[in-house]
Formats: structure tokens, C-alpha cells, sequence
């Protein structure tokens, strides 16, 4: 009997869900920013990770076929606001039918964007301009910047799409800082 079997991962001495937010977190801000400064430890978790992610894109980012489907759009009028008509009484939004190109995901596809929802943690960019105020911010679309820009830019590359670069010892407690950053 062989006792001292690794484990598959580091531990980073959390639970495991504190574990799996920790590295969601850590993903996804690296997806978003395309870098971030950890320890050498957690660095390399992430790594595993983002990098499976970036490969499920790259294998992924053609698989979809463009489809035009008709939509009802509710119109609007020079402000924004719904344009409205009363129809027997009652007050009933205005739709026009429009014609939109929409890329419908391949069944593979779609999973492999579930897969990443389940990783990814929804991401609100809130403007410079604009801080403090709830209605500029707006929902960043990590999965599709995944499917639109890292597919395509890393489509030739097999397989390391990040790099962990050492910094130094941290003051506090002198734990290994690195950047990861996407290549």
C-alpha cells in the first residue's frame, strides 16, 4: 500500500466551498482583466482552470450557425419609453416585427457555454464616467468575449494560453506573488 498519494489539487487550506469561490472569483477576473497578482499556489489552480476554459472555447468558436428569426420589438419613441395605444380601453404596448440574425449555439456549443456559466461569475463593468449610479452599469458578457476574442486569438495555439510570472515574496507573510497573465 503506497500512503503518500498526492491529491489531485491544492487544498489552499480552505473548505471546498470556499475553495470553489475563491477560484471562480480568481477566473473570472482573470478572464476579465486578463491578469491578475496571486500566490504561486493559488496561481496555478486558476491556471488549470481558465485554461480549460480558454480550450472549450477555442475548440468551440465556429460551432454555431447564423439563423434569421422574426422578433416582435416593442417600438419606442424618441426617449426610450414603450409607444403605447389604447385598444378597447385598455393601454397595449406597440410591436413591430423585425428580422434578426441571431448565431444559434450547435448543441456542443451550448453546452460547453453552460459549462463556463458554471464557472464564470456574472460580471457588472461599471463605467468611469458614471460611478455610484445603478442604471450605467451593465452586465459584461465573459462567456461570448471567451467565444469572440480568446477563441479566435488563440485558435493556433495548443494549449498554454496563460503565464505565471514570479514577483517576490509577499511582506506579510513571505508567500511566493506571482502574475498570471493570459499570453
Amino acid at each position: 500500500m503506497e500512503e503518500n498519494k498526492m491529491a489531485g489539487y491544492r487544498k489552499l487550506s480552505r473548505t471546498s466551498a470556499q475553495r470553489k469561490a475563491l477560484l471562480r472569483n480568481q477566473v473570472t477576473a482573470l478572464l476579465q482583466h486578463g491578469k491578475i497578482v496571486t500566490t504561486e499556489a493559488k496561481a496555478k489552480e486558476v491556471r488549470k482552470i481558465a485554461e480549460s476554459l480558454i480550450a472549450l472555447a477555442v475548440r468551440e468558436k465556429d460551432n454555431y450557425e447564423t439563423v434569421t428569426v422574426t422578433a416582435k420589438v416593442p417600438r419606442k419613441d424618441k426617449d426610450g419609453k414603450r409607444v403605447k395605444e389604447v385598444v378597447d380601453g385598455k393601454k397595449v404596448t406597440v410591436y413591430d416585427e423585425v428580422q434578426k440574425e441571431i448565431k444559434k449555439d450547435a448543441p456542443s456549443r451550448l453546452h460547453a457555454r453552460r459549462q463556463m456559466m458554471k464557472v464564470l461569475y456574472p460580471v457588472t463593468e461599471v463605467p468611469k464616467e458614471a460611478a455610484g449610479k445603478k442604471k450605467s452599469t451593465k452586465q459584461v458578457d465573459l462567456v461570448d468575449k471567451l467565444f469572440t476574442e480568446y477563441g479566435p486569438k488563440y485558435a493556433d495555439r495548443n494549449g498554454g494560453y496563460t503565464r505565471i510570472v514570479k514577483i517576490g515574496l509577499r511582506k506579510g507573510d513571505a508567500a511566493m506573488e506571482v502574475l498570471l497573465e493570459l499570453v
